[in-house]
């Protein structure tokens, strides 16, 4: 049981740290910058560790981009929410596809309304009236290109049987 715990933790360290340097990465899309590896992350975490573990890994995530000026507030709305709500999906379905739709709709959607009490909270009254209109689109644009990324490794990760195996290996 002990060795579970830490194999998990280990894994959850290693996911936080994929998503923190992983930041760095972006491109443009649609005018919008698509920054897919933290929603592959939540994806990952989902299937591998769980909801409880997904949040904690969203959380630290975007509090270490915070820390080292990669990120901004609106990190922790977003893959907190996507993370949770994969996390659920996952655990009632054990189903790939639905997972990352819930990752879509908990950061695309529930982050990017969240991103507006958040903006009016601690970025004043302006950022809020951008944040209304101008973070679903861009969340839901790096959340549905790092979900399906997540989808198509895992779905062929379930097709060779390593997924069962990894999961099974860390108890899930």
């Amino acid at each position: 049981m002990k060795n579970n715990s830490t194999l998990r933790l280990a894994l959850a360290g290693i996911l936080v740290a994929v998503a923190v340097v992983g930041s760095l990465l972006s491109f443009p899309v649609l005018g919008s910058k698509c920054a897919p590896v933290q929603h592959m992350v939540n994806v990952f975490c989902a299937i591998l560790l769980g909801p409880g573990y997904g949040v904690g890994v969203a959380f630290l995530a975007s509090l270490l981009r915070n820390l080292l000026g990669l990120g901004s507030l609106m990190a922790f709305p977003g893959s907190m929410c996507g993370a949770l709500l994969s996390g659920l999906v996952y655990r009632y379905t054990k189903k790939v596809i639905p997972t990352a739709v819930g990752e879509i709709i908990g950061t695309g959607i529930i982050g990017g309304l969240l991103a507006y009490p958040i903006a009016i909270s601690f970025m004043g009254v302006s950022a809020a009236n951008v944040a209304f209109y101008a973070y679903i689109v861009p969340f839901l644009i790096s959340t549905v290109v790092g979900s399906v990324i997540a989808a198509v490794v895992a779905l062929a990760l379930k097709r060779s049987g390593a997924l069962n195996s990894l999961t099974a290996h860390l108890g899930q």
